[in-house]
């Protein structure tokens, strides 16, 4: 048999696994929150290999019917993913009202949101970072570190990069509670007005230790958003850089038609 043949046939094989295994979970014989039958299971069943039954299951998981967590397995998902809309989760009404973005966003979109912060303190400006906020590589900077869950599974992590000239003498900062509406609403109490916010975003596959960081599978992908806090007198007064879950997520942006 040619080479394109023997492709061919092979991604009919796992895309026919994920027919099945999908019409099982839409037709509820493969209910909410339930296990996805085990790969050798599935080797079984079908007689392919398991590199077939990977590409099956990660087909899945690009459609969003199920996720994998790191060493329990695959399950059929039992919850949404979060709705991130960029053109709301920033307003000054939220800040003012206490509620932290993605908390708010999390319980919109069902499951019981908890943050784990990993690290609060100085540290050097990485490049990319110092770029950003006009310093030079190496500057210390304040960086806030945080660890994101929903139901328990780490959905996303994030690292907050401020000049330390800006947040010295802002105690709150340094805090791994920064207070309600979080560190924005400290900045903006300090006078430093939030005009806007720019997003850089990427798609690529995970790192090792992002893989075990968010209980990913190997090969698993990842949304990489770099975000830029910019005040009304253009200066860029937070860096946060946030590797997400890319099957936990949908980036919604809304923006102005210009001439």
């Amino acid at each position: 048999m040619a080479s394109d043949d023997v492709a061919s046939s092979a991604k009919a094989k796992y895309l026919q696994i994920a027919d099945d295994l999908a019409a099982q979970i839409k037709s509820g014989a493969l209910a909410p929150g339930s296990a996805v039958p085990s790969e050798t299971e599935l080797m079984q069943r079908y007689s392919v290999a398991s590199g077939t039954v990977r590409k099956a299951i990660a087909e899945l998981r690009t459609s969003q019917l199920i996720e994998t967590h790191h060493g329990r397995g695959s399950f059929v998902r039992s919850r949404p993913p979060v709705q991130r809309k960029s053109s709301d989760r920033f307003r000054r009404a939220h800040r003012n009202a206490g509620k932290a973005a993605y908390l708010a966003e999390a319980e919109v979109s069902g499951g019981t949101p908890s943050v784990t912060v990993l690290f609060v303190g100085p540290t050097e400006a990485p490049a990319e970072i110092a770029d950003r906020l006009s310093v030079r590589a190496g500057t210390q900077v304040l960086a806030r570190k945080r660890r994101y869950f929903r139901d328990g599974v780490p959905t996303e992590e994030a690292t907050s990069y401020l000049p330390w000239d800006v947040v010295k003498d802002i105690p709150e900062m340094f805090a791994e509670n920064p207070g309600g509406g979080g560190i924005y609403a400290r900045l903006e109490e300090r006078g430093y007005q939030l005009a806007e916010f720019t997003e850089t975003v990427r798609a690529r596959l995970a790192t090792k230790p992002e893989t075990a960081a968010l209980a990913l599978s190997p090969g698993s992908p990842v949304i990489h958003l770099v975000r830029d806090a910019i005040t009304s007198e253009g200066r860029v007064v937070e860096v946060c850089d946030t590797v997400m879950a890319a099957d936990q997520f949908v980036l919604d942006y809304r923006f102005a038609a210009k001439d």
